[in-house]
């Protein structure tokens, strides 16, 4: 027998609440309902249901069995909603956001290469340094640097980036390396308002938070501008590691007090809570994810 058309058949009687109604719902006779059903208890040796001329009711052995069918079925019919999306070719609107400057250095690439590869695609890349709304604003993909609040997204974490401080080292010859947050007072510093909203930088001595207050010769809403700033000998300067790594790798600049920095920030690439997510949006995810993990972000 079809064991899994047994089962299907076993679970639409007990929702229907009749043989005939389950028989109209499967678009076969009630003659082959009653043959399934009871060539399904025959095979498992115990009664599923106990039948009145008015109604069915279920055994205890009835009971259990329905919900294991049900987990069954359902599993079953994830696995052929996945089988059906890989095999589909993206097609269609696909909405992604992140950060200005990560988008620009990181997402956008990906979103490139995503489309030469899927024609049908298209693309509407959000890059603002606020944090879209994704749900309301009607977008698909988002890469998030924060732990997420919204139980609504689904998160999946690609790597954790630090909050720096560094300089450069011209300006580390002229007027010496902290070794301490507390001598970040006697520095000339530059200031990202995305980074430090505040006129003070936060740090962990031991299990300990503290503020420092800082004195800005530039501060700028612009994080090209600060960094800048910041690479040409400005000041000392506070930054996500990501924004700085290149400059740190080409030895442009030089971090300090790292045993000092507050705890890492995850990233994440999220998108809205769907039990069944298009082909278009699941293969972005999957490659988005794939690609930023390769990426170093300190």
């Amino acid at each position: 027998m079809d064991k899994l058309l047994a089962m299907t058949t076993f679970v639409r009687i007990v929702d229907k609440g009749s043989l005939t109604a389950a028989a109209n719902a499967l678009d076969t006779s009630l003659p082959t309902v009653v043959r399934t059903l009871a060539a399904l208890e025959r095979q498992l040796g115990v009664s599923l249901l106990n039948r009145t001329t008015r109604r069915i009711h279920l055994t205890d052995a009835g009971a259990r069995y329905l919900e294991r069918c049900r987990v069954i079925l359902s599993e079953v019919q994830d696995a052929e909603a996945k089988l059906s999306f890989s095999q589909a070719e993206p097609q269609g609107r696909l909405a992604v956001t992140a950060s200005v400057l990560f988008g620009r250095r990181y997402v956008a690439p990906i979103v490139s290469e995503f489309i030469r590869r899927h024609r049908d695609v298209n693309v509407e890349m959000l890059f603002v340094d606020r944090l879209a709304n994704v749900v309301e604003e009607g977008l698909d993909v988002a890469v998030r640097i924060g732990h997420l609040r919204d139980s609504s997204l689904v998160a999946i974490r690609i790597g954790e980036v630090r909050r720096v401080v560094c300089a450069s080292l011209q300006y580390l010859r002229r007027h010496g390396i902290p070794r301490t947050p507390q001598e970040v007072r006697a520095h000339v510093c530059v200031r990202h308002m995305g980074t430090s909203p505040r006129n003070e930088w936060n740090f962990r001595i031991g299990r300990r938070a503290v503020a420092i207050p800082i004195t800005c010769a530039l501060v700028s809403n612009e994080i090209d501008s600060t960094l800048n700033a910041c690479v040409n000998g400005l000041g000392l300067g506070t930054f996500l590691s990501y924004q700085t790594a290149p400059y740190r790798r080409s030895n442009k600049i030089r971090y300090v007090l790292e045993e000092f920095e507050t705890e890492p920030m995850p990233v994440q690439v999220v998108y809205p809570h769907t039990r069944r997510l298009s082909t278009t949006v699941r293969a972005f995810v999957d490659e988005c994810v794939r690609k930023l993990r390769q990426v170093r972000l300190d």
